[in-house]
């Protein structure tokens, strides 16, 4: 999701800086150091400590479900469900009415004494925790709770049922046992918010965007057991995979898109409509679809004035539908490569859903197509699933959704053509992560959002080429580094003080992080890290030391200082050229590391010539306790000096990076 780009800072820190690199290459060869570099009896400076996984984690380690190496273990498991969801929209009384019936599998190995349930729209009830302001609207109502043909209520002893604020627990007529199933059958309806679950989901004008809209099933995995985080609004959520059958009955004339393959569409699609969409799945070029003021033509007539419509979708963590009147619908193909390993290209259909009061729109679906075809290129994996489809959302949600398969984007009427871009890469590399590789948002959301931002603006960079689009986000992280506003990385995310602070930890600081991290190992060695966690962790649920072992175990490199400095603590790095003394024949640089955050130093050396040399201060040499290091060339035309000139790495204090003569 992105709320978080215009970060609220101090009016001292709102001046954001600009420049202009290159991506980072494989490092050169370490410099040449003078004997005084040895370590010093007593440190000068705080050193990293190691980082060791939580008691809870190393359990999972030791139960064979989690491995040092980063892989999952011999022994991993998951709890995966099937749904079969109804959806009844009234768009006159902004109400809905459901119905599921879902077969929940308990894989693992424990007896489960009881089930928990997210009832996400009770955000919207009485009394509720919130962490932000949101509408009341009542929150869910729940009308049938049946477990394994027994029914269930609220009262006595036995098998029943409480609500505790987004949190449904019951208590089966029967444990659960291991390797068995239990299925619930649940009816329920709610008032749709006008922007729900922290504008995320809701209605406005020709629109409705439903997310975050049936009971389902919480997590339960092999690391924490049941999670028992509610819905608070800030941060997001953790799902597990599922099969969905959807059905969702709506009024004719209302266009459904949803999480899903839409297998019905000759039943619900007026005959020219169903003509320009089946010929957009085998196109290059935007098919109009729809142009707003087709109006009730779009649809069939319907029984009564309604239709129902079918979707249907395998390995998933969750499902949403828009319903759209009068907009416009742009569909074009993309190559997202060989999906099914039978040597030829694969395509996915992407849509674009979009009112005529969000004209910059008409460009969303070929942003789309770019961005879904380069992730797939970019992570080497192919997006998995039948559609992409973008709904413009103004009146609802400023920033983006993501949701499987769908993202709900504000109107950007206000913003530039390329704000646009950016929102609708990032919403779509989260795609990737955490709709494939799915972690735990409400406690590491930097593990998405983080991931997602380094993706988006690597795909920025591709689209927009000529500029360094990492350092966006690495300026705004320094422009709160090393204040009272920031807080560390892995804090839990819905327990940072301010906003400032979750956005920086949760977004811009850990997307600049991997910029260096990627600098420190070089590009080959870190995208064959990178593309590796995916490949282990896709269609499950890693954690941080999964992530942080993978790179050790590909690299073959021990990162603790780097995880501790970067994550774990909110240490800066400031790199200075003390001085540079130069003489017939050779040259002498000082170098000192005035932050707390110990890192490689990478040195750009200009002759009299004009040739450029590079130059490398391991980061051992820090790691040894020293604060300085002297570095020798047996040159004396030296006429500049200047760390990092790509900026790979968010140092705080770039006045000192550069000596010139």
């Amino acid at each position: 999701m992105i709320r978080y780009r215009s970060i609220l800072l101090p009016a001292a820190m709102a001046g954001m800086l600009a420049s202009c690199a290159t991506s980072a290459a494989e490092r050169p060869s370490p410099a040449t150091l003078t004997p005084s570099a040895a370590a010093p009896a007593v440190p000068e400076r705080v050193l990293p400590y190691p980082v060791e996984a939580p008691p809870w984690f190393e359990r999972a380690v030791q139960a064979g479900t989690r491995t040092m190496t980063g892989r999952p273990g011999p022994r991993y498991w998951q709890n995966d469900a099937s749904y079969t969801l109804e959806a009844r929209i009234d768009t006159a009384a902004k109400r809905l009415d459901g119905r599921a019936r879902i077969v929940y599998n308990n894989n693992s190995p424990d007896v489960l004494q009881n089930l928990h349930v997210d009832l996400t729209q009770n955000f919207h009830a009485p009394g509720v925790i919130r962490f932000e302001e949101a509408e009341v609207t009542g929150g869910v109502t729940l009308s049938r709770v049946v477990v394994d043909g027994t029914t269930l209520g609220t009262d006595g002893f036995g098998p029943r049922y409480a609500v505790r604020g987004t949190r449904l627990v019951i208590l089966p007529p029967q444990p659960v046992q291991p390797n068995s199933s239990v299925t619930l059958e649940i009816d329920w309806s709610f008032t749709i918010p006008k922007a729900g679950a922290g504008e995320r989901m809701g209605w406005d004008d020709g629109l409705f965007y439903l997310g975050y809209w049936y009971p389902q099933m919480a997590v339960y995995d092999d690391v924490i057991g049941w999670h028992p985080d509610p819905f608070v609004g800030s941060t997001e959520f953790y799902a597990g995979f599922a099969s969905y059958d959807l059905t969702v009955d709506a009024p004719a004339g209302w266009v459904v898109m949803a999480t899903g393959e839409l297998t019905n569409a000759a039943d619900v699609l007026a005959p020219a409509v169903l003509e320009r969409y089946e010929r957009a799945k085998g196109s290059d070029e935007v098919v109009h679809v729809l142009r707003a003021g087709d109006g009730a033509g779009a649809t069939a007539a319907g029984t009564n004035g309604r239709l129902r419509w079918h979707f249907a979708a395998d390995s998933i963590r969750d499902v949403a539908f828009s319903l759209t009147r009068d907009a416009n619908w742009d569909a074009v193909r993309t190559p997202v490569g060989d999906r099914d390993g039978d040597g030829t290209t694969d395509y996915t259909l992407i849509n674009s859903f979009w009112r005529s009061s969000a004209p910059k729109w008409s460009e969303v679906a070929r942003y789309s197509a770019h961005a879904i075809t380069f992730f797939s290129e970019f992570m080497d994996m192919p997006y998995p699933w039948p559609h992409m489809t973008a709904v413009e959302g103004g009146g609802i949600i400023g920033g983006g959704m993501e949701f499987p398969m769908m993202t709900l984007m504000g109107d950007y009427n206000q913003s530039s053509d390329s704000a646009l871009y950016y929102v609708t890469a990032h919403e779509l590399a989260h795609m990737w992560t955490p709709m494939i590789v799915s972690n735990d948002e409400r406690r590491y959301t930097w593990m998405d959002e983080g991931t997602t931002t380094f993706n988006e603006n690597s795909a920025r960079n591709d689209f927009f080429p000529g500029r360094n689009h990492y350092l966006d986000d690495q300026n705004t992280y320094l422009q709160i580094a090393g204040t009272g506003f920031e807080g560390e990385i892995m804090r839990q995310s819905a327990f940072h003080y301010n906003t400032a602070a979750y956005g920086i930890a949760s977004y811009m600081k850990p997307g600049s992080v991997l910029v260096a991290l990627r600098a420190v190992l070089g590009e080959d060695t870190f995208m064959r890290a990178y593309r590796e966690y995916f490949q282990r962790w896709k269609y499950k649920h890693p954690y941080p030391w999964d992530l942080w072992r993978t790179f050790e175990d590909v690299s073959g490199q021990d990162l603790d200082w780097f995880w501790r400095s970067w994550y774990h603590e909110t240490w800066t790095l400031d790199q200075a050229v003390a001085s540079v003394t130069t003489a017939t024949g050779n040259t002498t640089i000082v170098i000192e590391d005035r932050g707390r955050v110990p890192m490689p130093v990478l040195l750009t050396i200009t002759h009299g010539d004009g040739r450029t040399e590079q130059r490398t201060v391991p980061v051992d040499h820090w790691l040894a306790g020293n604060t300085s290091v002297t570095v020798t060339l047996d040159s004396g035309d030296v006429t500049r000096v200047e760390i990092d000139p790509e900026r790979a790495f968010p140092d705080v204090d770039r006045s000192n990076n550069t000596w010139s003569r």
